[in-house]
């Protein structure tokens, strides 16, 4: 039930390829421009180095280290949802339970993760993801009784993508793809994440220093998790402190609902039967304040809206240290990211 989207998840590497035409430039930009011409490049990667250079652009170093904090929340819509129980007295496999009803969900992500990276041609970067954060996912059931869960844990990440940047007249593209395998502690199995972008942008040199620039741009992101999550958690994990101060109540709304089923309506029996089987143990183990009892579960997710609109801008200050912060302004998904990248020479 826990992920990240992005999150975990999913960082962008823009190079500014931005075109000028000798008029717009400065004398001492147009003499930075000339002197790149006449470079000898005699490092392995970029593939065709040389060329770029002689063609007037100012490559990156290959070789890049970056490290980020990234903050995301993202409603979840969640269907098809099994239940099981394993307690004293109680082995229950899980269980499909379809009459239970969702309110509004969702998912909040902290991470601070490492992306190392090298630049194969040019105009297309290969990246690694590593990282380490928390996520909260707040669940609003609503029928048969009302309540929140929510939990938190620690979640670890691993990935890879591929960016591609070009220019086009005054300003950049970036278009950039990546895969991601984000494992929850209390999840069987990691959560696979698949995120796409797209930003356009302008990056403004510095009028005596052509290395370094600012660049600002605007995007979109789309964001799609794994659809498949099975997991085990306990009930004092599960449910909040302020659960149990109420879980009375919770409890009497339980049977007040169970006893309201008509046995001789077929939709009523079949929900009765599913009750007895799996709901009514969960609810005596609740009723017993029971915490160490083990809730099996599985479910389906996603995102309540899969694209969103990103921002961004950054400072470089030279070829080894630039400086980024981006943020998902519009859409269900809101995400803020600040980076620091080190890059250089290694063969």
């Amino acid at each position: 039930m826990k992920h990240i989207l992005f999150i975990l998840f999913t960082l962008v590497n823009i190079t500014c390829l931005a075109q000028y035409s000798e008029r717009e430039l400065s004398k001492k930009e147009q003499d930075y421009t000339d002197s790149l011409k006449k470079v000898t490049y005699n490092h392995t990667f970029p593939l065709l180095g040389q060329k770029a250079y002689r063609m007037g652009f100012d490559i990156p170093y290959p070789i890049g280290i970056m490290t980020n904090y990234f903050y995301a929340k993202q409603g979840l819509i969640i269907e098809n949802l099994q239940l099981g129980l394993s307690a004293d007295n109680h082995d229950i496999p899980l269980t499909p339970v379809d009459f239970i009803e969702f309110g509004s969900n969702s998912v909040v992500v902290h991470s601070f993760n490492v992306r190392p990276d090298i630049w194969i041609l040019p105009f297309l970067d290969l990246y690694g993801l590593f990282g380490y954060g928390t996520s909260t996912t707040t669940v609003n059931i609503v029928a048969p009784v009302a309540f929140t869960s929510v939990v938190k844990q620690n979640i670890s990440t691993a990935g890879f993508g591929v960016t591609g940047a070009f220019g086009l007249g005054p300003l950049f593209v970036a278009i950039d793809a990546n895969w991601s395998w984000n494992k929850p502690e209390k999840l069987d199995k990691p959560v696979t994440a698949k995120t796409f972008s797209m930003r356009l942008g302008h990056s403004i040199k510095f009028k005596y220093k052509p290395t370094r620039n600012v660049a600002f741009w605007a995007g979109a992101m789309r964001a799609k998790i794994g659809a498949g999550t099975v997991g085990e958690i306990t009930l004092s994990d599960a449910l909040p402190p302020e659960f149990w101060t109420r879980k009375d109540e919770v409890v009497q709304d339980y049977y007040t609902w169970y006893n309201s089923l008509n046995p001789l309506n077929p939709v009523d029996r079949l929900k009765k039967e599913t009750a007895d089987k799996v709901l009514t143990p969960i609810v005596e183990r609740i009723d017993a304040v029971d915490g160490s009892a083990s809730v099996r579960y599985a479910l389906d997710k996603r995102p309540a809206e899969e694209w969103n609109m990103i921002v961004g801008g950054q400072f470089q200050l030279n070829k080894k240290w630039a400086f980024r912060t981006e943020a998902g302004i519009v859409g269900d998904r809101k995400s803020f990211l600040i980076s620091a990248q080190y890059r250089f020479m290694a063969f």
